[in-house]
This record gives structure tokens, C-alpha cells and sequence, in this order.
């Protein structure tokens, strides 16, 4: 099967600036210790990665690259994808509270190969401690007024939080009907108690209720465990039910998620998962979605040769 992969990275530590590849300490991170991440990596690695898979296209998504310079990510991954063809389009960095938003935002519209940008919003530590309208969150009036930027500079958006803010995401869709929304990595459903995931299921639940949302499958490894598709199974066939074939994506995100499992682990479980689905339904999950929702033209595909 041709696969586009819907959330991936690449990025060169020795020659840009990521703080949280190159800084000390450590930031806390969901997988724990990701010491190995701190290397380059580039199309021949993550090509490598996938060699199994017959990968036609990719969508880079921003890296937490120095937030100073918002665009030298946008002109460094140019350079990748016009030497290496990877990766066919990018989600980029962009702080929509900051005064800067509105220039950045022109500037990413006029941007090729940008189909949209991440920022992510200001999230409380656990459920009980949302606080609607807390600064930088998504109910917060001047990162809303960088978001109503985005629909007219043809930008989509990425939205990566924890699912106890779904509601909020909910609000912002519904407000905005002319942007897309697209949920990163599950919603996050990193507690697997039967309390957390029917916590997890009601609040993403009511984020698909908005026809402008789609979720990225992705992301759903667990600290300290290998990943496998009998541990994930129910996650990803949930989210599937909830959000239907036709808003829902398959993801690597490698390197960041190779901390939990191989590529071919990862991408074949979510195959093994869905054997029994129809080819059309695979095919949406694995490619075609992928395709819509960022606009990828057939100019921006590779050559799996």
C-alpha cells in the first residue's frame, strides 16, 4: 500500500537550533528519557526507517524549532525538500498570541509548500484543572485572534493537547467553521485506566462532533512499554468510530515515536489493526485523507524509486 505519512520530522542539531534537542536540562517529556533523539535526523534516515513501506509523501510538522526565528525552519525545510523530495508539505511554527502572528501568518500563506501551523495552546495538568479563557489557552482572546488568521491565508491547523481540552477545541471549531482543524497524536490518551480512557473517549467524542476536525492516529505509545497493536488496538478502532474513515489519518511520527517502537512496528500494527477494513477505508487512513486535508498535489509526491 502507498502511504502518505501524515506527521513525521526531520531536523539537523549540529547545524540549527532546537532547544530542546540541544539544551540542558532535559524538558519532561511523555516517553521519558529521549536521549536518542539527539542526533541529526534526515530523509535517508527516516527513509531507512520505512524501507519496508512504499512511503510516496510526508507532512513535516513543525519541531519546536527556536521560536526567535519561526521562519528559518520554514526556509531549512525548503532546502530538504527541494534536494531530497522529502518532505511533500510542512506544518509550520507559528505563536499566534505573539505580536509578530499576523506578519508570520501573510508570510506562511505565501509559503508553497505550507499548508498550515502549530501552536500549542496553554494545557492544565490533568482534568480537573482547566481553567477556560487562562492565558495562551484556546479560549484565551488574543491567541483566538491569531487563530482567526488562519482561514484567510489558507492555513489549516494542528492541534496537539491533551484530550481534557477537547471541549475547548470544540468551541474553537464551531467558532471557525472555515478552518481545519486537525488533532495530533490520539488526543493524547497516555492514561489507560478505565476512568482515564472513558474520560478520553467522552471529550474526543465531542470534538469530532464538528465536521471541520480530524485526528491524526499517532502518538499513542506509552513510556517504557514497546509498542504493539494488541496494546493499542482499542484506541485506535474507537477513534476510528468516533471520527469515521474519512477524518482520520495514520502517522509515524518518527523519530519521536521510534523512542517506543520501530517503524515497521508501528505502521504494520496499525495495518494488522485494520486487515479486515475495506481497501477503500485503508486507503483513506493510510494516504488519501492525508492528501485532502493538506492539499498535496501530485507535484509533491516522490518517486517510491
Amino acid at each position: 500500500m502507498q502511504i502518505i505519512d501524515a506527521h513525521q520530522h526531520f531536523w539537523n542539531i549540529e547545524q540549527n537550533y532546537l532547544p530542546w534537542l540541544r539544551d540542558d536540562p532535559p524538558i519532561k517529556f511523555r516517553y521519558g528519557d529521549y536521549s536518542a533523539l539527539k542526533r541529526n535526523y534526515l530523509p535517508v534516515d527516516y527513509l531507512s526507517d520505512a524501507e519496508k513501506f512504499e512511503v510516496i509523501g510526508s507532512v513535516f510538522i513543525e519541531t519546536e524549532w527556536d521560536p526567535a526565528d519561526p521562519r528559518g525552519e520554514a526556509d531549512w525545510v525548503g532546502e530538504t525538500r527541494n534536494a531530497t523530495g522529502l518532505p511533500s508539505v510542512m506544518v509550520a511554527q507559528a505563536w499566534l498570541d505573539r505580536p509578530d502572528a499576523a506578519e508570520l501568518l501573510e508570510a506562511y500563506g505565501r509559503t508553497p509548500f505550507v499548508r498550515g501551523i502549530r501552536h500549542k495552546p496553554k494545557a492544565a495538568p490533568g482534568p480537573g484543572a482547566v481553567v477556560v479563557g487562562a492565558p495562551g489557552s484556546m479560549g484565551d482572546a488574543s491567541w483566538r485572534a491569531g487563530f482567526a488568521l488562519l482561514a484567510p491565508n489558507g492555513l489549516s491547523f494542528d492541534l496537539q493537547t491533551p484530550w481534557w481540552h477537547m471541549p475547548e477545541a470544540r468551541r474553537l471549531a464551531d467558532d471557525f467553521p472555515d478552518t481545519q482543524i486537525i488533532i495530533n497524536h490520539t488526543g493524547l490518551p497516555s492514561d489507560r485506566s478505565t476512568d482515564g480512557l472513558a474520560g478520553w473517549r467522552a471529550a474526543m467524542r465531542v470534538a469530532a462532533g464538528a465536521p471541520n476536525v480530524a485526528v491524526k492516529i499517532s502518538g499513542i505509545g506509552l513510556a517504557g512499554q514497546p509498542w504493539s497493536a494488541a496494546a493499542n488496538r482499542g484506541i485506535v478502532v474507537d477513534v476510528i468510530d468516533m471520527f469515521g474513515t474519512d477524518r482520520a489519518m495514520f502517522a509515524s511520527n518518527f523519530p519521536v515515536d521510534s523512542l517506543v517502537g520501530s517503524f515497521e512496528t508501528i505502521m504494520g500494527g496499525f495495518s494488522e489493526i485494520t486487515s479486515d477494513f475495506p481497501e477503500a477505508d485503508r486507503s483513506r487512513l493510510f494516504r488519501d485523507n492525508a492528501r485532502r486535508l493538506y492539499r498535496i498535489a501530485d507535484s509533491d509526491l516522490r518517486s517510491p524509486a
